[in-house]
């Protein structure tokens, strides 16, 4: 869906297909749109121009996949595939639309709750932030708080 942001705010299906599209990531430029697509099972990551959705339609995953997350760059996309891993997909944009073949990147899997994307990429695209499963040999989760955590920053990172 899409929403004026001004005015009305009149909210229009962007795809509306019989099947089930999901976790819609808009590329870092505005003119592409990654989003899972629930065809046929398994589901598979496709890309269509943004805002014009009806121009074209690529799918990019081979094997399925989930979760989809444009590099900062845009010259990258990031997906979950059926067995967890996180995998890569190099994209072309300048004349046309092309993507590469995807390339698993870290081959083990990560925590994924049902309905959450739960990884992000970091700017320079070299990092990945993702949830850990915990391990069975440890007594339980863990949490750390820290307190007047501004304070140490400040002392860390000297605004002066």
């Amino acid at each position: 869906m899409t929403m004026e942001l001004k005015g009305s705010r009149n909210v229009t299906p962007l795809v509306a297909t019989q099947f089930g599209e999901y976790y819609a990531d808009v590329s870092p430029d505005g003119r592409w749109i990654a989003y899972q697509y629930l065809e046929s099972d398994p589901s598979h990551i496709v890309v269509r121009p943004f805002p014009n959705v009806q121009t074209g339609r690529w799918q990019v995953s081979t094997t399925g996949g989930r979760h989809p997350v444009w590099s900062r760059s845009g010259r990258e996309l990031f997906y979950i595939d059926l067995e967890g891993r996180l995998t890569s997909v190099a994209i072309e944009t300048t004349a046309r639309f092309r993507a590469a073949t995807p390339q698993t990147i870290l081959e083990r899997s990560y925590f994924e709750p049902i309905g959450v994307r739960a990884y992000d990429v970091s700017r320079d695209g070299r990092r990945f932030l993702m949830i850990k499963e915990a391990d069975s040999s440890t007594s339980g989760p863990q949490v750390i708080v820290v307190l007047n955590w501004t304070e140490e920053l400040k002392r860390r990172v000297p605004v002066n």
